[in-house]
C-alpha cells in the first residue's frame, strides 16, 4: 500500500502541514524550494526549531507518521546541516542536542508509517547526535525509539539488550520518567520472549519509578508518557500471559481498559493502539461478541489514521481469534483481515 492509500485524502491536516512547514521557512529552518542558505545563527534559531518539533510531535500524536514522514524527514535533514552553520561555542550542545531530538522525530514517523529502513538511518543520526550533546536522556529515548521498532519487527531479543544498554549508559543522568518508560518496554519484550514472572516484576520497577515522576524535572519530549502509556504496558504483558493461560485474560482486559480512559483526547493513536489490544484480550477472555464491536470500530479508525503501524496491529489481531474461529461472524472478520493484509502489502 503506498503513503498516499494509506494515509487517505485529508485536507485539513495536509493544510496544518503546510502551515508548519511555512513557520519553519519563514525561520530559516529550512528552504522554500532547495537548500536554506547558511548564516550565523543564535539561540533563538535553537528555541525555534524545538517550536516546530512540538508542533509536529502534537499531529503525530493525532494523525500517525504516514502524513508526516516526509516533511519531517525534510526538516531533520535540513536542520542536521546547522551542526555546519557559524555559531557561538557555548550554543553547540544545545543545537546537537536539538538536531538529535529531530532525527529521533523523523526516526519515530518512519517507523509509524513502515519504512523500517529510513527509520534506522535516523534513529542512528540521532543517537550519534545526542551523544555527542552529552545528552543521556536524548540517546535513551533514541535507543527506546529503535527498541520499539525492534517489537514491532518481533525482534524482542535484540529489544531487549537495546534496552539494558539504554539503562547501563544513563547512570546517575536517569530520572524517575526515563526509567518507568524503558522498564515498561522491556517488560513488554521479557513477556515476548516467554518469562512473564520477570515481566511482572519488571512492571513494578516501571510503576514504583512512575510514581516519583515530578513533570518539572523532565524534558519536554518526554510529556507523552502519562499513566495510559504505563497501563498499556501491563496490558500488554498480560496479553501475553492470557495467550499461555486463559485465567490471565480478565486481567488483560481491565489493563488495557485502564490504558485506554487514561489516555488524553490528542493522544488518538495511543488510543486506537490500545483499542486493537483490547480487541485480542476479548478474544482471549472468551468474550468473542464485545471482541467483535471493538474489532469493526478499530478497523474503521485505522483507515482515518496514517499509521502503517496500526494497521499491521490490526491484521495481527488474526492471531488471537483462537477456538472462535468456528463463529460465522468471527469467521467473516477473519476474512476482512486478511483483506486488508493483502491490501497493505
Amino acid at each position: 500500500m503506498s503513503d498516499q492509500q494509506i494515509s487517505g485524502p485529508d485536507e485539513g491536516r495536509r493544510a496544518l502541514l503546510a502551515g508548519i512547514a511555512a513557520v519553519a521557512a519563514g525561520a530559516g529552518l529550512i528552504g522554500g524550494t532547495g537548500l536554506v542558505q547558511a548564516r550565523r545563527i543564535g539561540a533563538a534559531d535553537v528555541t525555534r526549531l524545538n517550536a516546530v518539533l512540538e508542533l509536529y510531535r502534537s499531529v503525530d500524536y493525532e494523525c500517525g507518521g504516514g502524513l508526516l514522514y516526509q516533511e519531517v524527514a525534510r526538516f531533520a535533514e535540513s536542520v542536521y546541516r546547522m551542526l555546519d552553520w557559524s555559531h557561538p561555542a557555548g550554543l553547540t550542545p544545545r543545537l546537537v542536542a536539538a538536531v538529535a531530538a529531530a532525527r529521533q522525530l523523523a526516526g519515530w514517523t518512519a517507523l509509524d508509517a513502515g519504512r523500517h529502513h529510513d527509520a534506522q538511518r535516523h534513529f542512528v543520526a540521532g543517537e550519534r547526535a545526542a551523544l555527542t550533546a552529552e545528552d543521556g536522556l536524548l540517546a535513551a529515548m533514541i535507543r527506546y525509539s529503535q527498541a520499539k521498532q525492534l517489537q514491532h519487527l518481533r525482534h524482542n531479543r535484540d529489544a531487549l539488550a537495546t534496552l539494558q544498554l539504554a539503562h547501563a549508559q544513563l547512570g546517575s543522568h536517569a530520572t524517575p520518567a526515563i526509567k518507568a518508560l524503558l522498564w515498561g518496554a522491556e517488560a513488554a519484550s521479557v513477556a515476548a520472549l516467554g518469562d512473564h514472572r520477570a515481566a511482572v516484576a519488571t512492571l513494578g520497577k516501571a510503576s514504583d519509578h512512575f510514581e516519583r515522576i515530578s513533570s518539572e524535572r523532565e524534558p519536554g519530549w518526554l510529556a507523552f508518557y502519562d499513566r495510559g502509556e504505563l497501563f498499556a504496558q501491563y496490558g500488554r504483558v498480560y496479553r501475553d500471559k492470557a495467550r499461555q493461560d486463559s485465567k490471565h485474560a480478565p486481567e488483560a482486559v481491565r489493563w488495557v481498559q485502564d490504558a485506554i480512559a487514561a489516555f488524553g483526547p490528542a493522544n488518538v493513536r495511543s488510543t486506537v493502539l490500545n483499542e486493537v489490544g483490547l480487541c485480542s484480550a476479548l478474544f482471549l477472555a472468551d468474550e468473542p461478541e464485545q471482541a467483535l464491536a471493538v474489532g469493526a470500530r478499530v478497523v474503521e479508525q485505522a483507515r482515518t489514521m496514517s499509521s502503517k503501524r496500526v494497521i499491521d496491529r490490526v491484521v495481527n489481531l488474526r492471531r488471537d481469534l483462537g477456538r472462535h474461529r468456528g463463529l460465522p461472524q468471527v469467521a467473516e472478520f477473519e476474512r476482512r483481515l486478511t483483506a486488508d493484509a493483502v491490501a497493505a502489502r
